[in-house]
């Protein structure tokens, strides 16, 4: 029963200001979930066609670049699938995905018995990028405490000097 009297407890009762919070909230995350957004990667029309990367596309990872993290300057040279070799302890890059301007990938080091990970935002143009990076393996520990770094990377491109004569053909 309710407390006005009611005999059937059936009487219209108004919603409070938190129940209708609560209800209008339920409605909106019911909708979300019936209708999820969509992926749209970043628009690439306004890049040269030569450097446009398309999902899945890693040629412009491919060449050499200068790692810088902090003093330390490291060549990377990277294949077209975006994998590749350091100096470094013997280390190496794999690449897991490169979606618009967002490169993540993995990187080991046999020397010194480590690995982690890596994410890359790059420019506009794919000539450099703000990096970070992550252990994931210290030896036979799988769950490092150490903290990562973070980079910067500049694709080296060769640039021929005004001064410099073409070869002849």
């Amino acid at each position: 029963m309710s407390d006005r009297g009611s005999r059937s407890g059936l009487e219209p009762r108004f919603l409070t200001g938190g129940e209708s919070a609560l209800l209008l909230a339920c409605a909106l995350l019911a909708a979300a979930c019936a209708n999820p957004a969509v992926h749209r990667d970043v628009a690439m029309d306004s890049l040269p066609p030569s450097i446009a990367a398309q999902p899945g596309d890693r040629h412009v990872l491919a060449g050499e670049w200068e790692y810088v993290d902090g003093d330390a300057i490291d060549r990377l040279t990277f294949d077209e699938e975006g994998n590749g070799h350091y100096d470094w302890k013997d280390g190496r890059f794999e690449t897991r995905t490169l979606v618009g301007h967002t490169w993540h990938g993995m990187w080991f080091q046999k020397e010194n018995d480590r690995d982690g990970g890596f994410t890359v935002e790059f420019s506009p143009d794919f000539s450099e990028g703000e990096g970070r990076w992550w252990y994931s393996r210290i030896e036979t520990n799988h769950a490092p405490t150490q903290k990562g770094g973070t980079f910067h990377l500049r694709k080296n491109t060769a640039r021929m000097n005004h001064t410099d004569t073409p070869p002849a053909p």
